[in-house]
Order: structure tokens, then sequence, then C-alpha cells
């Protein structure tokens, strides 16, 4: 679960440079439970798409709705709404 915190983090940084923060999270917000269904699909290509970290810590931050609501508020700090 830390590496998973990590990548997450990591998402953040790399998401607001970019300038998608906002964005990224209106998505998730809007998703709701689509975000399950978005999840399964992550988990059924991870042998097309190799299993990695990432696409774990994508796909358990889309079937959890606390942790993608912490994830949205991460993204959502410091930026104007």
């Amino acid at each position: 679960m830390e590496n998973e915190q990590q990548i997450w983090r990591n998402w953040v940084d790399a998401l607001r440079q970019q300038g998608m923060g906002s964005f990224v999270a209106l998505i998730l917000e809007a998703g709701g439970p689509l975000n399950l269904i978005a999840a399964q699909f992550v988990y059924l290509g991870q042998p097309l798409l190799g299993s990695t970290g990432s696409l774990q810590a994508l796909a358990h931050l889309l079937e959890d709705t606390e942790q993608t609501q912490t994830f949205v508020a991460n993204l959502r700090e410091g930026t104007p709404r």
C-alpha cells in the first residue's frame, strides 16, 4: 500500500506540472460508478500492457471510492475551483 501511495503522489505531481490536475479530478468525480468498470478493464488489460505496479495502483484507485476521493482532493489541493 505504501508503494501505491508513492505512485499516487508521483501522479499528482506530474498531473499538476502538466496543468491536468483539475481535468483529471473532474473526470474521476464524474466517473462515479463507472470508475469500478474502468478498474476491471485495467485488470483485463494487464496481460497485454504488462502487469506493472502503476497499473495495479490505478486499478486499486479506481475501484475504491474513498481512495479516489482522496486522490481527487490531492489533485485539487491549492488549485482554484
